[in-house]
């Protein structure tokens, strides 16, 4: 089933197929009248499209199976990675010693929320907020939010040794 061709293949099968029976039915509707073949050849022809029909519908069902599989897959490897990342956040904040109202700017900050939004989300002076974002900075260790930003990123880059991964086309390089 992974290869192309073969799922190519049976569609042309498939297409194949419906063209006979389509044609057949088509032919009789409107009146075209043609040499009869022999009823042995003319049952295999059937039996031999029905075959191929059948072959794609379950063709069709198990690439679809397969598809929702892997979008369930999907969907839990986003649940966690999203889990592992808000873990990481709360991690890093206790690390860094951030007060409540720092994490709250910290949080705003990191999903790209500028100062502005941040001040009227948090009904605060944009002052207040910029002072708030210096103080996690330093506490951080970092010069400002993509700095702070890219902590981030490379924790959840790493494996579980410790070791930055790459990815595949910067590795092999």
């Amino acid at each position: 089933m992974r290869h192309p061709a073969f799922v190519f293949a049976i569609f042309l099968l498939q297409a194949a197929c419906a063209i006979f029976f389509v044609s057949d039915i088509l032919s009789s509707f409107i009146g075209i009248t043609t040499t009869p073949l022999p009823w042995e050849l003319r049952e295999i022809m059937e039996i031999w499209a029905a075959l191929g029909l059948i072959i794609g519908v379950v063709l069709g069902a198990i690439l679809l199976r397969r598809a929702i599989l892997d979008r369930r897959r999907a969907e839990t490897r986003l649940r966690r990675a999203s889990g592992a990342f808000m873990g990481l956040l709360a991690e890093r904040f206790g690390e860094w010693g951030l007060t409540p109202a720092e994490k709250d700017v910290a949080l705003f900050a990191i999903k790209g929320m500028s100062t502005g939004e941040i001040a009227a989300l948090r009904n605060t002076s944009e002052g207040t907020v910029k002072a708030q974002t210096n103080a996690i900075y330093r506490k951080a260790g970092v010069s400002g939010r993509s700095q702070l930003l890219s902590l981030f990123i490379e924790d959840l880059m790493r494996d579980e040794a410790g070791t930055l991964r790459l990815p595949e086309s910067q590795s092999a390089a």
